[in-house]
């Protein structure tokens, strides 16, 4: 190989990018210690611009097409090397490819919760996150600011700031909106544009970069509070709180009889359920007589004598446990509704032992086996 030989193949006759990558934002024409020379090619593609440094100095900016290279399209370059009245030689300069296209698969999230006052549920903490889209509009400004001497600059490099810029623009758009926790569903298209029109404004001059779009996917409460909304709507979803009641005790009761050897704690509990079962059944019944009148065993209307009076507390033994203490009513509810037999043992202050309920004069009556009526006359 002769020496012009060697000579020619240091110059470099075609500069251009072929971009196969999808998160390159700048990438430095590899040019080592080759020279440019007079009349060669630029070929600038669509979704690239290409921007030409000599020794620190922003010079000629070259948008999408083909080109070759001559003092009447280097007028930057040409006044810096001193070319006036054209050149012939070759020259070294640096040529950093700017992609202008967006790259839309970037995310966006809160490290950490963002305190807020709610009108709902007052100070509470809220996480968000989603996507974004980010394109250069001004080459200039991202190698001044940015970029620097790098060969390659990707959105990997920009992504820590473009979340800090962007979490900063949510956190001060919601507190000037004061919109209520569960209002902001409802409001996440309008938010997002809002908020991308914020981030575009602290970006674009300082840095020349724009964010086409920005969208909010989700605001999340924290799990406590979102466990309490669950309770709240599983309330609202129930209606009737005292029909639900009587359904969970009916259920219990039923559990508690499938499995007669659960012992005196599931004993004791049906015992609990059941008078709060019979009360209920005896505040209903009480519905259905008259005023001031007490209803008679059975149902059937008519006077009955007073029982005397009950002790305040009375505590029953269930399976060598003790429960208790019952006030008398809930006693005589739980010997109306079965849970207390003739034979369960209570005691109340006064007695000495434990006495089975059929022998205790108080609650003796209310184990009275009631006259069965004689069959009704045939029809007529």
């Amino acid at each position: 190989m002769g020496l012009f030989d060697k000579l020619r193949n240091e110059l470099i006759d075609i500069i251009e990018w072929v971009d196969d990558s999808r998160h390159t934002l700048v990438w430095r024409f590899p040019r080592y210690q080759n020279e440019i020379k007079n009349g060669a090619q630029l070929i600038v593609r669509p979704g690239q611009v290409a921007v030409f440094v000599h020794r620190g100095q922003l010079a000629d900016v070259f948008e999408p097409g083909h080109y070759t290279l001559k003092t009447d399209n280097l007028p930057i370059l040409s006044t810096i090397m001193g070319w006036k009245y054209g050149f012939d030689s070759p020259f070294r300069s640096e040529v950093y490819f700017v992609s202008t296209r967006q790259v839309t698969d970037l995310k966006w999230g809160t490290p950490n919760p963002i305190m807020l006052r709610d009108p709902d549920f007052g100070p509470i903490r809220l996480r968000a996150f989603g996507t974004y889209g980010l394109k250069c509009i001004e080459p200039k400004a991202l190698l001044e600011e940015l970029v620097g001497t790098d060969s390659e600059f990707d959105t990997e490099e920009v992504t820590e700031l473009m979340r800090s810029v962007i979490i900063s623009a949510f956190s001060d758009m919601l507190g000037e909106q004061q919109v209520a926790a569960l209002d902001l569903a409802s409001r996440y298209r309008e938010m997002s544009e809002k908020l991308r029109e914020i981030v575009c404004e602290r970006i674009d001059d300082e840095y020349g970069l724009e964010v086409p779009q920005l969208f909010i996917v989700n605001v999340s409460l924290p799990e406590a509070v979102e466990k309490a909304l669950d309770t709240r709507t599983s309330m609202g979803v129930i209606g009737d709180m005292n029909q639900f009641q009587q359904y969970q005790m009916g259920q219990a009761m039923l559990s508690a009889a499938e499995n007669p050897a659960g012992g005196g704690a599931s004993e004791g509990m049906g015992l609990g359920m059941g008078f709060a079962m019979a009360n209920q059944m005896m505040r209903s019944a009480g519905t259905a007589g008259q005023p001031g009148q007490a209803a008679a065993p059975g149902g059937m209307g008519g006077a009955a004598p007073p029982p005397p009076p009950l002790p305040a507390a009375w505590h029953v033994a269930v399976n060598g446990q003790t429960q208790g203490p019952f006030s008398p009513d809930q006693l005589a509810q739980g010997i109306a509704a079965g849970q207390v037999s003739a034979t369960t043992s209570v005691w109340c202050a006064g007695m000495q032992n434990w006495t089975p309920a059929a022998q205790v004069p108080q609650l003796a009556p209310m184990f009275q086996t009631q006259a069965t009526p004689p069959p009704p006359p045939p029809a007529s």
